[in-house]
């Protein structure tokens, strides 16, 4: 799996629409997209801060918005690879954007806007150092 350069805490995973994720269309349902988001943004947390590590310092991530423009059906035999990576981070709101493609057409594109919280208050933290390094290594 290539790292781009150009996107921080960038990752890729190759989703296969199953046939109970057909709407009745004979398209990939909207919720679909969802659950391929939250994979992504777990690969996000598994190769850069792994959640284990996050809730021992008592923190973790929530996703307080989600949008998706979707551009091409996607249907049952379609290879999908789907993309994630940081386009924004704040003090302590983020963006992870977000791109689904067949054959290297974009099918879909999502943004996720986010942040941490202390597991305990439910109070918004801080972005943890590890994910503020990477982001600003991509941004030099």
């Amino acid at each position: 799996m290539p790292v781009d350069d150009r996107r921080p805490l960038h990752v890729e995973l190759p989703f296969q629409p199953k046939t109970y994720d057909i709407d009745f269309a004979g398209h990939v349902s909207n919720i679909v997209y969802i659950r391929w988001l939250e994979d992504l943004r777990m690969m996000v947390l598994d190769r850069y801060l792994p959640l284990t590590i996050l809730m021992e310092r008592g923190i973790v991530p929530v996703v307080m918005r989600t949008t998706i423009d979707y551009k091409k059906p996607v249907k049952l035999f379609d290879s999908v690879n789907g993309a994630m990576w940081a386009s924004e981070m704040g003090n302590v709101k983020g963006i992870l954007s977000a791109e689904f493609t067949v054959n290297g057409s974009v099918v879909a594109a999502a943004e996720q806007v986010g942040l941490f919280v202390k597991m305990n208050s439910g109070r918004p933290v801080a972005f943890p150092e590890e994910f503020r390094r990477q982001f600003e290594t991509f941004r030099k």
